[in-house]
């Protein structure tokens, strides 16, 4: 209800800057008292974790862990942050964040802009919460993406004892040549190396951290068989299903539907459920998924679960649909 009140004084601001102050708003709220929310309990078991309920944050949101606290007052079954970066940067020059309200969209370039892992870690260690906490890992823009693996490689040491699990993003549109990553030697050489040093970090710190891999909704079938091979042989625990689209079908000819970046919300929800459909039925149960792309309300959530998602995120709807969404895609689920 209030959020409802207060959308359109934040759509009158940059898109950019109503999600800063936005943050900030809960923050503060936070701190006074005022978020009351209950976690919705409707627990699953996912990965060898215990989910207080299916629905969760998606990375991008709180980038740098900076707002856990009132973000896990919204009652998510569990917080994803990031994604973050060995160092930090400072992502694509402004504009970069685009609504599209005719459509209930979002264009964003981004570019992983965060303040480093390291700052990441402080602000996971000054945080209260005590639930699920994912934590979403990428690579500097500047570092060559024959040499992703030591950015990846980094940020998974250093967080591994901060996070429940570790999400690899190998899909975002606006790093270069990241995407290249999904694909052919680089993917294999990648998860090998990543599989094999969250197994000896597992036995040095006799915790078991799952590894999941986070994928683009913009996959043909070849594609999609092929990464989930990879994922079986590499035995990796869970799958994102999927990132933004380079698609801008459901925008053409509206204000913004040209800009440049990956599109998010209702135009990416049926090409990400078809996506996460094709993982379920190539991967057979063996690894679970996690559906996200285009959730606006509960029903569409129960389709992802219907698609083979074992839990969800949200991020673009609730820019649309305000933090009720969460309770409504619990129900529903």
């Amino acid at each position: 209800m209030l959020y409802s009140l207060a959308r359109p004084l934040l759509f009158s601001l940059a898109p950019e800057r109503a999600h800063e102050l936005t943050l900030s708003l809960l923050k503060s709220s936070h701190k006074m008292g005022l978020m009351r929310q209950k976690t919705v309990a409707k627990p699953v078991t996912c990965m060898g974790i215990e989910f207080p309920n299916p629905v969760g944050l998606a990375a991008g949101l709180d980038k740098n862990g900076a707002y856990i606290d009132a973000l896990a007052g919204l009652g998510f079954g569990f917080i994803e942050i990031g994604t973050i970066t060995p160092r930090p940067q400072a992502g694509n020059p402004h504009p970069r964040l685009f609504r599209i309200p005719q459509a209930k969209a979002i264009i964003n370039r981004m570019g992983f802009n965060n303040d480093g892992v390291d700052q990441l870690i402080e602000n996971v260690k000054a945080a209260k919460f005590k639930g699920i906490l994912g934590i979403n890992i990428g690579k500097n823009a500047d570092t060559p993406v024959e040499n992703a693996a030591d950015d990846y490689l980094i940020c998974l040491e250093k967080v591994y004892n901060y996070a429940s699990y570790v999400t690899v993003n190998i899909s975002s549109p606006n790093t270069k040549n990241l995407r290249s990553l999904q694909s052919g030697d680089a993917l294999t050489e990648l998860l090998q190396t990543l599989k094999q040093r969250q197994l000896e970090l597992a036995e040095e710190h006799q915790h078991y951290v799952p590894l999941v891999l986070k994928v683009a909704p913009d996959l043909d079938a070849e594609d999609t068989q092929f990464i989930a091979k990879q994922l079986l042989q590499f035995k990796i625990d869970g799958l994102i299903v999927t990132n933004t689209t380079l698609s801008r079908e459901g925008v053409e000819n509206l204000p913004h539907g040209d800009e440049a970046g990956g599109l998010s919300g209702a135009p990416v929800f049926e090409k990400s459920t078809a996506c996460l459909a094709a993982f379920s039925e190539a991967l057979k149960g063996e690894i679970p998924l996690i559906g996200v792309g285009g959730i606006l309300s509960g029903e569409q959530a129960l389709a992802k679960k219907n698609a083979g998602a074992s839990l969800v995120q949200v991020y673009s709807g609730l820019i649309y649909a305000g933090p009720e969404l969460v309770q409504d895609c619990v129900n529903a689920f």
